[in-house]
């Protein structure tokens, strides 16, 4: 635990010094105060990036530190004594344990308000304001009712070409057709310009026209001018309602939403998998050293982070399902954990 502390707090001190020479430019240009820039961004980009490699850097402190046992034959010391293998890995598994629960709790209830005030500080100082450039956009409201726009404005909160139809048994009953539809921060209602109304009661049509009109819709602006990464600032129930809300609508986007649901579990479980890798790799004591073993240790995290980054391209940009993408590196890697296990020095 205190190697793998050690090495958190060594990685994100050198994360922090990369990110400030990366992004000094923008502080300056947009004139941030320097407490945003300490406690609204750096105190919350800490326990974001500490967290989303927390896996990995258990899995380094493992090897280093199971390496340096085996370096000074403390491991075929207590191998030699009658321990068996199954009780040496029972400290490691504990540790493993308290820190995916701990990443677990972290991620699914602590970081998204992390997230909320580091995403808020990088839109306001750093980030372009969001534009919109989506084109034939369609989303079901609810149940039955569809809207459609050609395009949306989200500066003006303006929607060109809009229509909006209701869906019963099958059959249409209700379509609105406007030139223009722009939404009244005031009053909070959306402003209908130049439309066309069909009413449409079995063999019968009504055709109403007119040039502008106030109603109220079930969707608001903020749907459309909030940029793809604002669900990593939701909780676990608050995703969980977003993700059945826009499943209702029909968005595109529906794997990414499921990917960050997803990830935010098999990451902490990720833990133990790659603990036990570490200690079945580290425990042989070779010419290498702790060397050699650091230097496999680093090549395991790599070609897990590739990996896993491989799977989700697979279900962002094809039809692989979000839950099997973020799983099969830990499924594939257990694999490799077995056989590593079955040959580590018993």
């Amino acid at each position: 635990m205190g190697t793998f502390v050690y090495a958190i707090l060594l990685i994100v001190l050198v994360a922090i010094i990369f990110d400030i020479s990366e992004k000094i430019d923008d502080f300056i240009q947009s004139k941030a105060p320097l407490k945003a820039i300490v406690f609204d961004y750096y105190f919350n980009f800490i326990p974001f990036f500490a967290n989303l490699f927390s896996p990995l850097f258990t899995f380094i402190a493992v090897v280093f530190f199971t390496s340096k046992m085996a370096s000074n034959t403390e491991v075929v010391a207590i191998l030699s004594s009658g321990v068996s293998f199954k009780r040496f890995l029972m400290p490691y598994m504990l540790a493993a344990t308290v820190l995916a629960c701990v990443s677990f709790y972290l991620n699914n209830y602590v970081i998204p308000h992390a997230n909320q005030k580091r995403l808020n500080f990088e839109n306001t100082y750093i980030r372009n304001k969001y534009r919109n450039s989506d084109i034939n956009i369609h989303r079901q409201i609810k149940p039955g009712e569809y809207i459609y726009f050609e395009s949306y404005n989200n500066f003006e909160n303006i929607g060109s070409r809009f229509s909006y139809e209701i869906i019963k048994d099958g059959k249409m009953i209700y379509k609105l057709m406007a030139n223009q539809i722009k939404y009244d921060s005031i009053t909070n209602k959306w402003k209908v310009q130049n439309y066309a109304i069909r009413t449409i009661n079995g063999m019968k049509e009504q055709l109403r026209t007119g040039v502008e009109f106030d109603t109220v819709y079930n969707f608001k602006p903020s749907d459309f001018s909030t940029r793809l990464n604002n669900v990593e600032t939701m909780n676990r129930p608050e995703l969980d309602k977003f993700i059945a809300e826009e499943k209702m609508r029909g968005s595109d986007e529906i794997a990414f939403f499921e990917l960050e649901k997803y990830r935010r579990t098999s990451m902490p479980f990720a833990t133990f998998i790659l603990t036990l890798i570490g200690v079945s790799m580290a425990s042989r004591k070779t010419r290498g050293g702790i060397g050699l073993h650091i230097g496999l240790g680093m090549l395991i995290s790599f070609s897990y982070i590739l990996f896993l980054q491989v799977s989700i391209t697979f279900a962002t940009n094809g039809n692989l399902s979000p839950l099997i993408a973020v799983w099969i590196p830990n499924i594939l890697y257990f694999f490799i954990a077995l056989v590593l296990l079955r040959l580590a020095p018993k």
